[in-house]
C-alpha cells in the first residue's frame, strides 16, 4: 500500500511502451504504478516517476522489486517461468499467474492445451525437430510455417520454408540458438483479426469489438475497430470462444486472441498475449475504458469498465521508425496537428530505429476509408518527414 495515497500499488515488470501507457491510465485511478526497468531510458522509465531499475532475468532484482508491490504484472512475456513460481511460493500476488503465462510464453504449451480443451480451432501442427520430421509434416505441400516455441515476437522466430533446405537452415538456428520448433500449416488465409478480452480476479469478464490487424513483413502496421465486413455471428463466436479460454486457463488482466481468418471463413487461434497489445491500443481514444485502465482493473479486482466504442470506426496506424533516425519529430507532430487536427498521437519516447514501432496515431468517426487513409499517411510523415500528396 502506497503510504502517500493509501491505494494499492501495482508493479509492472517491464519498461516498455506498455507499461507508459499503463502508467498513463494509473494516474487517473489515483494508482501508483511502479515500474522495473532495466535501464533509465526505457519508454516508462522516462515518464513514470516511480521505477526500479533492474532486469526480469534475475530472481533477486524480481524479489526485491515485488516486496514493495501489492500485486505484479508484467510489460512482456520474457520474465522465466521458474522466477514467477519462486514469487508466487514466496506469497507474492501476481497476475496473471505463472500456469496462464506459460501459454504465451510457450507455443507448444499453448497448441497442446488448446487441442486438448477443444474449444477453439487451429491450424495443423506439430513439434518438429528434424529435417526429416518437417517433410514428413509438409507431406509434399510446401510452403510451411516454422516458429521458434519460445522467444518470438514481431515476426521473429518464425519463418515461411519453400523446401527441405530452408527448413534445414531453422534446424541449425534452433539447435544453435536453443529452442524447440512448432511447424504449422500455411492456411489459406483472408485476413488476420484479433480479439482483446479482460479478466478480473473475481472472473468478471469484458470484451472488446474484434478488429482486423494489416501486417507487413511480420509487424502489425493497422489495427480497424471493429473489423470491417466481419458478421455478427463471427465476431460473437469469435468473442465467445476467447473469453471462454481466458477463462479456461486462469487469466487474470487483459488478454489477446489474434486469429487467421480463412477463406473458407474459418477462424484460428495463431497467438495469445496476457498483457496489454498492439491490437488493442485503438481503445485509449476509440473506448470508454482502454485496454490499460482495464488491466489495472483487473489485477486489483476492481469492477471492470465498459468496452463501448467512441464511434463507428476507430482506426490505429503504428509508426515505425524512419532510416533518417527521425530528426525533427517535434517539428513534424507541429505540421500533423496542423494538417489532421483529429489525429490523435501517441510517442514512445523510444530510440529511432528502422522498422522499430516508435508510436502510433489514432482516428475515429464514420468515415473509414478516411480514417484509414489519414492515419496511414500521419504515420508515414512521422516516420519519413513528408506529405504524399
Amino acid at each position: 500500500m502506497d503510504s502517500r495515497t493509501g491505494l494499492p500499488v501495482v508493479g509492472m515488470v517491464g519498461g516498455g511502451q506498455l507499461a507508459r501507457m499503463t502508467h498513463q491510465a494509473a494516474i487517473a485511478l489515483g494508482q501508483s504504478l511502479r515500474v522495473m526497468s532495466i535501464g533509465p531510458d526505457e519508454s516508462a522509465a522516462l515518464v513514470a516517476p516511480d521505477v526500479r531499475l533492474g532486469t526480469h532475468l534475475d530472481l533477486d532484482d524480481l524479489r526485491a522489486f515485488a516486496a514493495e508491490c501489492d500485486v505484479v504484472t508484467f510489460d512482456h512475456e520474457h520474465v522465466p517461468g521458474e522466477h514467477i513460481e519462486a514469487l508466487e511460493r514466496a506469497g507474492v500476488e501476481v497476475q496473471p499467474g505463472s500456469a496462464a503465462l506459460r501459454h504465451a510464453q510457450d507455443k507448444l504449451v499453448m497448441r497442446e492445451r488448446i487441442a486438448a480443451w477443444g474449444g477453439a480451432q487451429q491450424p495443423r501442427w506439430a513439434q518438429v525437430g528434424s529435417v526429416e520430421e518437417i517433410a514428413q509434416f509438409a507431406g509434399g505441400l510446401w510452403p510451411v510455417v516454422l516458429k521458434a516455441a519460445t522467444g518470438g515476437y514481431d515476426g521473429k522466430g518464425v519463418w515461411v520454408v519453400a523446401d527441405e533446405s530452408a527448413a534445414a537452415e531453422v534446424v541449425q538456428a534452433a539447435a544453435d540458438g536453443g529452442f524447440e520448433i512448432l511447424a504449422e500449416e500455411m492456411v489459406p488465409l483472408r485476413r488476420e483479426v484479433a480479439v482483446v478480452v479482460a479478466r478480473s480476479r473475481f472472473g468478471q469478464v469484458s470484451a472488446w469489438p474484434v478488429v482486423e490487424t494489416v501486417q507487413e513483413n511480420g509487424i502489425c502496421v493497422e489495427v480497424i475497430a471493429p473489423a470491417p465486413d466481419l458478421t455478427e455471428d463471427g465476431a460473437s463466436a469469435v468473442t465467445a470462444m476467447a473469453i471462454a479460454l481466458a477463462t479456461e486457463l486462469g487469466v487474470t488482466g487483459v488478454m489477446a486472441v489474434e486469429l487467421f481468418e480463412t477463406t473458407d471463413g474459418r477462424f484460428l487461434v495463431n497467438e495469445l498475449a496476457m498483457r496489454p497489445h498492439n491490437s488493442g491500443h485503438w481503445s485509449i481514444d476509440g473506448a470508454v475504458t482502454s485496454q490499460f485502465e482495464q488491466h489495472l482493473r483487473a489485477v486489483l479486482d476492481y469492477p471492470l469498465g465498459a468496452t463501448t466504442t467512441r464511434a463507428p470506426y476507430t482506426v490505429m496506424a503504428n509508426v515505425l521508425g524512419g532510416p533518417d533516425g527521425g530528426p525533427g519529430i517535434d517539428e513534424r507532430v507541429h505540421h500533423l496537428m496542423a494538417r489532421w487536427p483529429e489525429v490523435k498521437i501517441h510517442l514512445y519516447g523510444k530510440q529511432v530505429r528502422p522498422g522499430r514501432k516508435i508510436g502510433h496515431v489514432t482516428a475515429y468517426g464514420d468515415d473509414l476509408p478516411r480514417l484509414r487513409a489519414i492515419t496511414r499517411d500521419a504515420a508515414a510523415y512521422l516516420r519519413e518527414g513528408v506529405f504524399h500528396d
